[in-house]
């Protein structure tokens, strides 16, 4: 343990950059991002942004929300925004535990990205049979190029006769709102069942917010006059 910690009786460190969901302040906008979220799972497929500046606490949110995601709900959670397609694809894959053939002699001559999109349609439409659904998300989504977006877009065609089979939830910077004002992407922006974005916290969260991350840290009582933090 530190001589910090120790010096202030706390257990672990307060103000870690790591977004540990257990840390998270609830405040009311957080509450009101966490309901949006959570309209745009109920919704019947499509995609879910949820933007921000750096340091609002997107990926802590998300990373709460998906800890506390129903057991119906897989997720396939992916961190690297700049892979390319086919990476991307084997991402979703690897994620959701799809089994892709592993001798290139068994695959007809199909490009690794049709395999990819065939062997994710077909477990879709199995784990849709079975009353569940698939969310996939992705960080730091502004960095995503055209070519993944315009995958993206077409994964989210996927469906049967009446039900989409997967939800998207791009998490971002405020880049990712311009990216997807793009008259070339107009087609997915129009897909987007629920956005929010996620402003700092004001003047009057900011001493709560402190004093939050240090109780859970492991102080007793306060330990700044609330003068200091105002």
């Amino acid at each position: 343990m530190s001589i910090y910690l120790q010096h202030f009786g706390l257990k672990r460190e307060p103000f870690s950059i790591v977004p540990d969901p257990g840390f998270l302040y609830p405040s009311n906008h957080h509450r009101q991002a966490v309901a949006h979220l959570k309209y745009g799972l109920d919704r019947e497929g499509g995609f879910i942004l949820l933007t921000g500046e750096v340091g609002t606490g997107k990926t802590t949110l998300t990373r709460t929300i998906l800890k506390r995601m129903p057991a119906h709900i897989r997720v396939a959670y992916v961190l690297n925004s700049k892979l390319n397609v086919t990476d991307l694809l084997a991402s979703i894959c690897d994620e959701l535990a799809i089994e892709l053939p592993s001798d290139l002699a068994e695959t007809r001559g199909l490009s690794f990205s049709k395999i990819c999109i065939d062997a994710l349609n077909k477990d879709l439409l199995k784990a849709h049979a079975e009353g569940k659904k698939t969310l996939i998300v992705i960080e730091e989504a502004q960095n995503l190029s055209p070519d993944i977006l315009e995958t993206l877009r077409l994964l989210s065609n996927l469906e049967t006769n009446t039900h989409k089979l997967l939800h998207i939830l791009l998490v971002g910077q405020p880049e990712l709102l311009d990216t997807l004002a793009q008259k070339e992407l107009r087609q997915l922006n129009q897909r987007v069942v629920s956005r929010f974005h996620l402003l700092p916290l004001d003047k009057d969260d900011v001493a709560n917010y402190v004093n939050h991350r240090l109780h859970r840290a492991g102080a007793k009582g306060a330990l700044f006059d609330r003068a200091c933090i105002a």
